[in-house]
């Protein structure tokens, strides 16, 4: 949490400040750290004024006088201060780990599409959700590269830094089906935890300016009522879930240990274009397009926040360019659905009926619902959703329907 969101605590008609807000203001202040009108209206990063400014290096506070102030009959004004500027860096190198899947391949095509002078290097094993034909359009590209590796193999991971000047790692690289991890939960813990260590310690080694390790909103486990804040307890509820909380664990301990540069976004569920179809989305889509049914466990009701892979990807570019090294960030759209709902949605949109449902026995430690506070970034890095999201269904539904080629090969190995 920074300074300005810990400023709007007021004692008596007066304003507090916290003592990290603007450290030019600590010698006008008393020991309490209560500031006046007066300390105010001379400060050069708080002002009073009646109009907003129209600028936003400013943020608005209400204010409320001294109730003794006779002298205006108002006892409210607004209290302007000046945003801490955003911190801003560029990258030459990026290496992107699990760039072969879903999210991975949608991150390397916005970086290359944003970000053309970027040069990008894709370090990916290549396991069954791991798939080259995602970027297929880019592989004769001079400032991309792909590598075959595994991040869990030390000599790998070095041999790529040390053959490429790499000064920001995005990590993406994990076994993530919840489904196969209850079933095979070692695999998970190899890969989403070690691999993770083996990549820090590389940065560590050879240095880079920033780590984004991409996490999940499943971290916080279930959620009844009101929506996870990123400062809310871990408590994990499947193996998938524990092991990137577990991935979480060791980059804080690298950043306060060794001060290795990380960063941490905390994602919702993402849909989009070559989502391999294991997944909830393509796996009903394709299934209805077979003519088979779709399995609906339990009741349907369990809640996931849906959000479009392109504005993921957005807010991941903004994180990594701007976000507060040290910093955890919730990413959300404010989608928020029960999984019937979802199921039957795309029975419409693919030209089903309702008979196509299937329930199936609920899976073990199901999550009832996930929902996380997406304020921070939004007040922090200007981040919001730009797709609406029915919208966006139908134009996935759309992909999957006109791209039979794609995801054919892959479901028959399922």
């Amino acid at each position: 949490m920074t300074g300005l969101e810990r400023m709007d605590n007021r004692k008596d008609g007066k304003f507090k400040m916290s003592s990290n807000v603007a450290d030019n203001q600590k010698s006008s202040k008393n020991k309490d750290g209560i500031l006046n009108r007066n300390i105010l209206n001379k400060s050069n990063d708080l002002i009073t004024m009646d109009k907003v400014p129209n600028n936003k290096r400013y943020k608005r506070y209400n204010y409320n006088k001294r109730s003794n102030d006779t002298n205006n009959t108002n006892n409210e004004t607004n209290i302007y201060i000046k945003r801490k500027p955003l911190e801003k860096r560029n990258f030459k190198t990026i290496l992107v780990t699990g760039g072969a899947g879903f999210i991975g391949s949608n991150f390397i095509h916005y970086l290359i599409e944003k970000h053309p002078n970027y040069k990008i290097i894709n370090l990916d094993k290549l396991t069954y959700a791991g798939n080259l034909e995602n970027l297929r359009d880019i592989e004769g590209r001079p400032n991309y590269k792909f590598v075959k590796g595994d991040i869990c193999d030390r000599k790998i991971v070095a041999n790529v830094f040390e053959q490429n000047q790499i000064d920001a790692v995005v990590n993406f690289a994990a076994e993530s089906h919840v489904d196969r991890s209850i079933q095979d939960p070692g695999v998970f813990i190899q890969t989403d935890v070690y691999g993770v260590f083996v990549l820090l310690e590389a940065c560590k080694k050879y240095g880079i300016s920033v780590f984004l390790q991409i996490s999940t909103d499943e971290v916080y486990g279930s959620i009844e009522n009101g929506s996870f804040k990123e400062t809310d307890p871990l408590l994990p509820n499947s193996p998938y879930a524990a092991s990137k909380a577990g991935a979480e664990m060791i980059v804080r301990s690298f950043y306060k240990t060794y001060g290795t540069p990380i960063l941490i976004t905390r994602t919702s569920n993402n849909f989009g274009p070559y989502q391999y179809p294991e997944k909830l989305i393509p796996l009903f889509v394709t299934n209805l397009m077979e003519g088979k049914k779709v399995p609906l466990y339990g009741d349907g009701l369990n809640v996931r926040d849906w959000i479009y892979v392109t504005d993921n990807c957005e807010a991941l570019d903004l994180v990594l360019h701007n976000g507060s090294i040290g910093q955890i960030y919730n990413i959300g759209a404010g989608n928020e659905k029960p999984n019937v709902w979802i199921t039957k949605k795309l029975i419409e949109l693919v030209g089903r009926d309702e008979s196509y449902i299937q329930p199936v026995a609920d899976r073990l430690g199901h999550d009832r619902r996930y929902s996380v506070d997406c304020s921070k970034i939004k007040k922090e890095l200007g981040w919001e959703p730009k797709t609406n999201f029915e919208e966006a269904l139908k134009q996935t539904v759309k992909w999957y329907m006109e791209n039979e080629n794609w995801w054919k090969p892959l479901k028959y190995k399922l």
